[in-house]
Parts: C-alpha cells; structure tokens; sequence
C-alpha cells in the first residue's frame, strides 16, 4: 500500500464513523439503551430501599432470570410473542399518525375467535386448523379495528377515546360469547382448542427444555418475527406504507395531493386490529394450557405493546426486540422471588424501567440535537480558515 494510500485511508475511516454517528439508526439504539440503563439503576435503588441484605443477588436474578436455563430462555420467546404483536400494532397506527390504544380490546377479540375456531371447527383436518384459527382472528380483529378507523375518519370522532370504549365493549362481549359458547365452568374459563388448533413446536420444546420441562415456545415467535419484517416492508419499502405515514404527517396535504386519508385511516386502524388480534391467537393457541379468563380485567397484552413501541421507537425491528426484552424483565422477575422480594417490588421494578424506556423519543432528540450542534460548530470553524485566505489574497492585490 502506498503512503497516499496509507493517508486516505484514516480519513475514510473518520468519515464513516462520522455518518454512523449522525444516523438515524444510531441516535435511536443509543437512546433507547439510555433509557434502559437509566431504568435499571433506578430499579436497583428501589431494591435496596426494600430489601438491602439481597438486592445484589435480586438485581442479578432480573438480569441473568433469562439465562438460568434453556427453558427460562425459551419463556422469554414464548411471553415475548403476543407483546410483539400488540407493540407492533401500537407501533404501526404511531407510524400513521393514529394513537391505537385499543390493542386490548382487538387483542381480546381475537383471542376469542381464534380459540372458538380451535374448540368447534374440529371438521378441518391437520394444519389448516391453526392456520384457519389465525386467519379468522386476525379478520375479527380487523373489524374491531376498523369501527374506530371509520368513526375517526367519517366522523372525526377522536380515535384514543372511542378504542378505550372500544376495550371494554369487546372485554364484555367476549366474556359474554365465552359463558354461552365454549365455556369450561370447572376453570371458569375457555375450553381447551383441539390439538390440531395448537401451534406447532417444531422442535423448539425439545431445544428449550430443562430436564423433562419443557417451555412453552412454539411456532409463534416466528409468525411475530415475520410479520415485523412484513410491516418494516410495507412502512419502507412501498407505495402504500408511504401514502399511510404521509396521512400520518399531514391530512391535509395528501387530500391536496390526491391522497384519500379517510381510506388511509380505516386501512390503519384495521391493520393495527389485525396486528393485536393475532397476538391474541398466538398466546392462546400455544398449547400452554391456558384459557380465556371470565374477568371484569382488559388484558394486559394489550397495553404492554404501548412500552414495547416506545421502546423499540416505532420501528418494527425495533419492537421485536423491545419486546423480547420486556419479556426477559418478566422471566427475571419471576426468578426475583427467591431473593425474599415481593411480587409487588418486581412489579414496581419493570414497571419503572418501562417507564424510563418511554423517555427513548425525548433521548434520542438530544442526541440529535447534540449532533447538529456538533457539526455547526465544525462547519463555523471550517468557514473562518477560509475567510482569512480571502482576506490575505485580497491585500496581497
């Protein structure tokens, strides 16, 4: 290599490390671990507020609880799953504009469609029964979506106010259907879908197993990982993703520029019902034994997806790791309870730690901020070496 090779080369590398720097993608990593670090040590202070004797070897439980053992491992993928789907669903309609805090209600409806297919459609054979159960829950949620989107649209009735009514209306309506159609009285709870409607392991329970336990890990952590690709495509890559967050922008501009935003707004709300609602049949089709509860309670899936967008910042690929890790906190939090902590402190703890994670956006402006004062001030002292050659070349004529 030459010399001018040699002196090139450094000033390439200063270069791109520069615009890795200033990027987009940076500012929001950087922000969003901020967050998290800002919130664990916060988390660690409430442990020694509670308890001083253990809080080292409580705090180590919540950040090693995922590692104990491959099945602790693969409950963070299996409680991972529907809050990625719900932090998608809050993620996308954020994308567009739209504040989508019904993800509970369309969560829970279609949890319900999914588990009355997996109970009473027995008649399809093999596979096509899940695959059906998936498909009808994600419609159901859609419609359910879809109610506000046209409210909000035809109507500009504000979307946060009619999705919260929406929540409650569909937590009643699926408490109702439950009782008089698929209801086991002994649990007080959904009957178990037939084991053709259970997604399938493939091999994950045998990979992520302690002993003779297995976790619960099944096919849908992959169903979540591709829809987030799916909607990091459409938002990025398309036409109509475009046309979705420029509505999101502006309203009005796109109506001048021949945009429809009223269809835009449906389409979003109903892609984000979609979205919660497979999360939905993703958690109760697992196979896990667990039931759609008869509870005055709107589920919790759908309001941890708010968190995990916000941490994740909205991106989609963001959020299929923000939930992953929000989901680490829970298995960790379990393991905090041999440490003599309350389950009230755990939930104290994860509670601020994504409390913190909501302050991402606010970080990330200031890194951005800092950035751009960083390179006016480069800019000012590039400009005065100039100014003073013009000023020499000038007196020398």
């Amino acid at each position: 290599m030459s010399n001018k090779e040699k002196n090139i080369m450094p000033s390439v590398n200063r270069r791109w490390d520069k615009q890795i720097l200033k990027s987009d993608g940076f500012s929001s990593f950087a922000s969003s671990l901020m967050a998290i670090v800002v919130g664990l040590l916060v988390g660690f202070i409430v442990l020694l507020v509670s308890n001083p004797s253990q809080a080292l070897g409580g705090f180590k439980a919540i950040l090693m609880g995922g590692f104990v053992d491959m099945k602790n491992l693969g409950q963070v993928f299996y409680f991972a799953t529907p809050i990625i789907m719900t932090g998608l669903s809050v993620g996308f309609a954020n994308r567009t504009g739209l504040f989508n805090i019904g993800a509970s209600g369309q969560f829970i409806i279609g949890a319900y469609a999914a588990v009355y297919v997996g109970v009473k459609w027995t008649f399809l054979p093999g596979a096509s029964h899940w695959i059906v159960a998936l498909i009808v829950a994600m419609l159901a949620g859609a419609i359910w979506g879809l109610i506000p989107g046209i409210l909000n649209a035809m109507c500009n009735v504000n979307v946060v106010i009619s999705c919260i009514m929406m929540n409650y209306v569909g937590m009643y309506t699926v408490n109702f259907l439950v009782t008089k159609t698929i209801f086991d009285s002994l649990k007080n709870q959904s009957k178990p879908v037939a084991a053709t409607a259970i997604m399938p392991k493939m091999g994950l329970n045998q990979l992520f197993k302690t002993g003779n336990s297995s976790s619960s890990v099944n096919a849908g952590i992959f169903v979540a990982i591709i829809a987030g690709i799916v909607i990091y495509i459409i938002l990025n890559k398309t036409k109509f993703g475009f046309e979705l967050k420029a509505c999101g922008f502006n309203r009005d501009a796109c109506k001048y520029a021949g945009i429809n935003e009223k269809r835009n707004i449906m389409y979003s709300m109903m892609i984000a019902g979609a979205l919660a609602a497979l999360g939905g049949a993703l958690l109760y089709l697992a196979g896990s034994g667990k039931g759609i509860e008869v509870l005055d309670t709107l589920a919790a899936e759908g309001f941890n997806g708010i968190p995990v967008a916000l941490l994740g910042l909205n991106n989609p690929i963001g959020i299929i790791f923000s939930g992953i890790f929000v989901a680490y906190l829970n298995v960790g939090g379990f393991n905090m309870q041999l440490y003599d902590f309350v389950p009230q402190v755990i939930e104290i703890i994860i509670s601020v730690i994504i409390y913190f994670s909501a302050f991402a956006f606010l970080l990330k402006g200031f890194i951005q901020s800092y950035n751009k004062k960083r390179d006016d001030h480069a800019a000012n002292a590039n400009a005065e070496p100039d100014l003073n050659t013009t000023t020499e070349k000038g007196g020398e004529e």
